[in-house]
């Protein structure tokens, strides 16, 4: 079982409140969110979300409670994330090992019958888990939800040894020493900008949950390793081989403003994925957090509920 904190925190969108939840795994512990279902009741599967690089758990803070009215939804903060635990010294973040924490985490706390199911859903990096996750674990996930996300980000053959490179030369000099902002408003603002800019509004919704104090001000929580870069990625004939292995029903929520928007190679990968629906909706990158997410909230919610 997970383990709920007794004082209920409401979220800040929706009338549906939200719990702080942990869930202890071998060798790390992840935290996260969890929406009780409503009264009704239901035979749907819970829903497991995991959020996009460099976020957490509350970037699902306005689709998480629309599920909810259905079935139980739990937000993960990926390992490094959040609140949840950092890799121990001398661990990278690699992709695989992502997919085992999710692998561990449902067999340990979420699916406790050999034939139960989840409903995933997955935004950019946590998109790619999911996905991985379903390829590997078919007869696990009865539904798969990829918001501006279509399997891993990939490099040719020949990149293999520079990316090695990259990634021992930066591991070997360390990530240096962290910013101290003096006040919440400020860290925000340094998160609205970078590779995916977000509202101001956005920015201090996400922003709290991956501070820290430190002296008179406030660090990021999240483990610096995060930014260090990969060692080894998969090659495009690989990210291909796990789409076509993807048995599940499955939803790409394309944001017409995203990073996937003019991404070369999107529509092999579509065409590759058996049993697939596309969504197109109007925003950016976190189109599922930012501005008018209604037409995300809607998408989803008819996909999980077979509308």
């Amino acid at each position: 079982m997970n383990d709920i904190a007794e004082a209920p925190t409401s979220s800040s969108v929706g009338s549906v409140e939200y719990q702080e939840a942990h869930w202890p795994l071998r060798y790390i512990s992840l935290s996260g969110l969890t929406w009780k279902a409503g009264n009704s009741p239901t035979t749907t599967p819970p829903v497991v979300m995991l959020h996009g690089w460099l976020d957490n758990s509350l970037t699902f803070v306005r689709l998480a409670p629309e599920l909810a009215r259905q079935t139980t939804v739990h937000a993960i903060d990926m390992a490094g994330h959040g609140h949840s635990g950092h890799r121990p010294a001398g661990q990278n973040y690699l992709l695989m090992d992502y997919v085992a924490d999710l692998a561990e985490l449902l067999d340990t706390h979420l699916l406790t019958g050999k034939d139960d199911q989840v409903d995933l859903v997955g935004h950019s990096l946590g998109g790619i888990v999911c996905a991985l996750y379903a390829a590997a674990f078919p007869e696990r996930v009865r539904r798969l939800v990829m918001i501006d996300s279509l399997g891993a980000l990939s490099r040719p053959a020949e990149d293999t040894i520079p990316q090695l490179r990259r990634a021992i030369n930066k591991r070997l000099a360390g990530s240096g020493r962290q910013t101290i902002y003096p006040n919440l408003e400020t860290a925000a603002k340094a998160r609205e900008g970078g590779l995916s800019p977000l509202s101001p509004e956005a920015a201090l919704t996400l922003t709290p949950r991956n501070m820290k104090p430190e002296g008179e001000g406030l660090v990021w929580r999240t483990d610096p390793r995060l930014r260090h870069p990969t060692p080894m990625m998969m090659g495009e004939e690989q990210v291909i081989a796990s789409l076509k292995a993807i048995a599940t029903p499955t939803l790409f929520v394309r944001a017409l403003e995203g990073l996937l928007a003019a991404r070369k190679g999107i529509d092999l990968r579509r065409e590759v994925i058996q049993n697939l629906r596309v969504a197109d909706v109007p925003g950016g990158h976190h189109c599922h957090l930012d501005g008018d997410t209604a037409p995300v909230t809607l998408a989803v919610k008819q996909f999980l509920t077979n509308e």
